[in-house]
């Protein structure tokens, strides 16, 4: 039976759109992610393999940021003109090139190493696959595929860690079997490729760097939504990089599993949210997302002041469902309102802004556990953000209806 193809609208035939490339998409898109975040709860048993401290962990996370930002900026529109599939390929060896390393493990270059191939898949994810998600949705489910999109990449930075925590606690080899899984997962995601619908725009002369930028329509907005923006990022690396150390030093909890339940909860949340609460006015999600990061930073201070596991995990949920709606309202607000053949670079701005501020504050916090504990660092970091939520609040007034 002869494959189905549609037109593009310029003289080419493709693929048509179906549920099996759809969901292939996701599947790529969440396996990657996945692997992104995998270290994150292994961070104290390199500390105790490797002698290394908290600052240093946090300079792993920050290498990873650097990538991620790299590759926006280089890899950013490259799939316009070389096509969705050959990018999303690039992707997929950086992330199995990751993997390796972590499984030869035997030296802190290869964990830098590591980290920096991580970046550059996440990168090269964060500007491609959401798009293929999209432009792989059957007629009538191009809801579905924003939600899965969202689902995917959140989802998926949760997963990573979850199934690293449960892996490294009940499986053999807890700093090899994880980055295993997931090389395997990775392997038939590269089978998976051949199922997506694929889109080439241009040819290799279209091919350029994709520089951040802010189109002056866009400009108020953009100022509206970088606090959501610079505070749910900086939620999440803080999480990421340093709540492994502070659940084991100052919670005095050692087990990976609650580790990655723990962060797993931050991402879970914050995919949940946008998921679910899509539908309501920018105003209210701005609003009502900003709010509950404020309680979160509270309810962190709380769990550190009482050393209480519970309050914690509270913390987690709040601090990600808070992220997901204020990332998610900003960046639909700002793409509303910026031409079409500008979006590219201004959402490559706001993710550039968002890393920046997920490693940026991760590393302060780190150097500033040596000089005055990992707890107190942790809960000057808290007030600085729920300080910034109150000033982003300001903005509110900026977003569409109530």
């Amino acid at each position: 039976m002869p494959e189905e193809t549609v037109s593009d609208g310029q003289g080419s035939r493709l693929r048509a759109a179906s549920m099996w490339g759809l969901a292939a998409a996701v599947y790529v898109f969440t396996v990657v992610m996945m692997g992104t975040t995998l270290p994150t709860p292994l961070y104290p048993l390199y500390e105790e393999r490797f002698g290394f401290g908290t600052a240093f962990t946090t300079q792993l996370f920050a290498i990873y940021a650097l990538g991620v930002i790299g590759a926006l900026v280089v890899f950013g529109r490259l799939s316009d003109g070389l096509g969705r599939r050959p990018v999303l390929s690039l992707g997929v060896v950086f992330s199995i090139a990751s993997a390796v390393l972590f499984l030869i493990g035997s030296h802190i270059g290869l964990l830098l190493a590591g980290r920096v191939l991580s970046g550059l898949a996440a990168g090269i994810f964060t500007s491609t696959a959401t798009v293929t998600v999209l432009e792989n949705a059957p007629a009538g489910r191009e809801r579905l595929a924003g939600s899965l999109a969202t689902a995917a990449n959140m989802g998926g930075l949760g997963l990573g860690i979850l199934s690293s925590g449960l892996l490294a606690r009940f499986a053999p080899a807890p700093l090899l079997t994880p980055f295993l899984v997931n090389a395997i997962m990775l392997v038939i995601a590269g089978v998976a490729l051949i199922l997506v619908r694929d889109r080439t725009r241009g040819g290799a002369s279209t091919v350029r760097l994709q520089l951040p930028g802010i189109p002056a329509s866009a400009k108020r907005m953009f100022l509206a939504a970088s606090p959501g923006a610079i505070t749910g990022f900086a939620v999440c690396g803080l999480y990421s990089a340093i709540a492994p150390s502070f659940i084991g030093q100052t919670l005095h909890v050692r087990s990976t599993a609650v580790t990655g339940v723990v962060v797993f909860l931050l991402f879970g949340a914050s995919a949940t949210a946008q998921v679910l609460l899509r539908g309501l006015s920018d105003r209210r999600l701005i609003i009502g997302g900003t709010v509950t990061m404020i309680v979160s930073m509270g309810a962190l201070v709380c769990a550190l002041m009482a050393g209480s596991l519970p309050v914690l995990i509270v913390s987690a949920a709040l601090a990600g469902a808070g992220q997901g709606l204020v990332f998610m309202t900003g960046m639909r607000a700002i793409t509303a309102v910026t031409a079409p053949e500008r979006r590219t670079e201004a959402t490559t701005s706001y993710f550039i802004l968002a890393y920046v501020f997920m490693s940026v504050p991760a590393i302060g916090a780190g150097f500033l556990a040596a000089e005055v504990g990992l707890a107190n660092a942790t809960m000057i970091f808290a007030v600085a953000v729920a300080a910034v939520c109150v000033a982003g609040l300001a903005g509110a007034r900026r977003f569409a209806g109530l």
